[in-house]
């Protein structure tokens, strides 16, 4: 998908999507996907294979045993999450290394999969959830590779995104959701992912949501995985709050919310 022309003019790069991935998503996208040719796709290339193990044996998921293969890490994540740490993988190499990228791939990592194991319980589409989640934040990589002097102090010198989004229209002429949205188009994301994560500074300050409906509920699943993840004092609250904007069942997503939250725990007890 083309870069929009407005953000073309402002001369701000978008990577291109990498072939493997491309390649991926026609997989993901069959109902009736084969499993060994997924696993096949992801060990053809070796260094994306080799982060995607790497990524599966870390404390995030709190395997007990080491995975040695892509298809071992199947048969224990699901291609669900395979696919998404993939993409991860896949997004991080798009991007020059930088301690500054580092908190924001590991918050990409912990949401995506919080978002998708949300939405896996609670009947929604687990797999727009978790790349929701993953490339939220993947705007900032883009202008931190535009212009890394620049946007590194203003990193630094912003107290939340809000206040960041502010500075970056400001040096940038756009913000890093505006961005971000359009990485997901170009990388041919759907349409409820590029709603959440152009929408997710508004729905975290203002309580703006997407109009339609499936938009709607992942960028609330954003929500209440930010609760989960920063605030989990505020489960309840959030999830509580959020349930009717999203028509969501709410035993149902009071019930996810906390066994995530459990399983966000059991994995740092493993690890420790």
């Amino acid at each position: 998908m083309p870069v929009d022309p407005e953000l073309r003019s402002l001369q701000i790069d978008i990577p291109a999507r990498p072939e493997s991935l491309v390649q991926l998503s026609l997989l993901m996208a069959d109902d009736d996907m084969n499993l060994n040719a997924a696993s096949t796709l992801i060990e053809g290339d070796m260094a994306l294979a080799a982060a995607v193990l790497k990524a599966v044996n870390s404390s995030l998921y709190g395997l007990k045993g080491r995975v040695q293969s892509v298809q071992q890490a199947i048969t224990y994540l699901g291609m669900r999450e395979v696919a998404a740490i993939t993409f991860e993988m896949g997004l991080r190499a798009a991007f020059p290394p930088a301690p500054e990228l580092e908190p924001i791939w590991t918050r990409a990592a912990q949401r995506g999969m919080v978002m998708g194991r949300l939405a896996s319980q609670m009947g929604q589409d687990a797999w727009a959830s978790h790349s929701a989640g993953l490339f939220e934040e993947c705007g900032k990589a883009v202008l931190f590779r535009h212009s890394p002097d620049h946007y590194r102090s203003m990193l630094r010198a912003a107290h939340d995104d809000v206040e960041l989004a502010s500075l970056e229209h400001a040096g940038f002429g756009v913000s890093h959701d505006a961005l971000g949205a359009t990485l997901c188009e170009s990388w041919g994301l759907g349409a409820a992912a590029v709603a959440c994560v152009r929408q997710h500074v508004q729905a975290r300050v203002g309580g703006e949501f997407p109009d339609e409906h499936p938009h709607r509920a992942i960028t609330a699943l954003s929500l209440m995985a930010r609760a989960i993840m920063v605030e989990p004092d505020t489960i309840d609250e959030v999830v509580t709050q959020l349930a009717p904007l999203a028509e969501f069942d709410l035993t149902l997503a009071l019930r996810a919310a906390r066994r995530v939250h459990e399983q966000m725990c059991d994995a740092a007890a493993h690890r420790t």
